[in-house]
């Protein structure tokens, strides 16, 4: 038993020194775009979002989507919400529900851009719920009944 907790404590303890790192490099990425240096947030982010790090995947989806440092690429925005968003970052689903929406970076899609406000709306995240009782207004109800269904039978990337 005194092995077994030893052994656990040696795993949670590395767990937590080499997440530190991730999370600063993280937090200084915020800190730099809130004071409007573009560039260096995306320094801090783009290797976190090439780890995996999905709130850093979605950082980087807005800078492409908003044009900020980089050339405005909706393909590429996409590309980085998708990765967040299969991860179930509520802010990336809410993202990409968006660009499915609004045709951007791909062809427009109700359906799909529904099913992503819907798992993000799940997690309580206001403006996909606020943006799914707009879109409900535009659909069918078979596209409504659709979209409801690809929402259940979702499930995170890598679970």
């Amino acid at each position: 038993m005194t092995k077994t907790w030893l052994s656990l404590s040696v795993v949670v303890g590395l767990f937590f020194m080499l997440a530190a790192p991730t999370w600063a490099d993280y937090q200084a990425g915020v800190n730099a775009y809130k004071r409007g240096d573009y560039e260096t947030a995306l320094k801090e982010w783009r290797p976190l979002a090439t780890q995996g790090l999905a709130v850093a995947q979605n950082n980087l989806g807005w800078v492409y989507d908003q044009g900020e440092v980089v050339a405005q690429d909706y393909t590429e925005a996409m590309k980085w919400y998708r990765l967040a968003a299969d991860q179930g970052n509520a802010a990336a689903q809410n993202n990409l529900g968006a660009m499915y929406i609004n045709g951007k970076g791909v062809r427009r899609n109700y359906v799909q851009g529904y099913m992503w406000l819907s798992l993000a709306a799940k997690q309580g995240y206001k403006r996909a719920v606020s943006s799914q009782g707009q879109l409900e207004r535009e659909m069918t109800p078979g596209e409504l009944a659709e979209a409801e269904r690809f929402a259940r039978e979702w499930k995170p990337k890598g679970k």
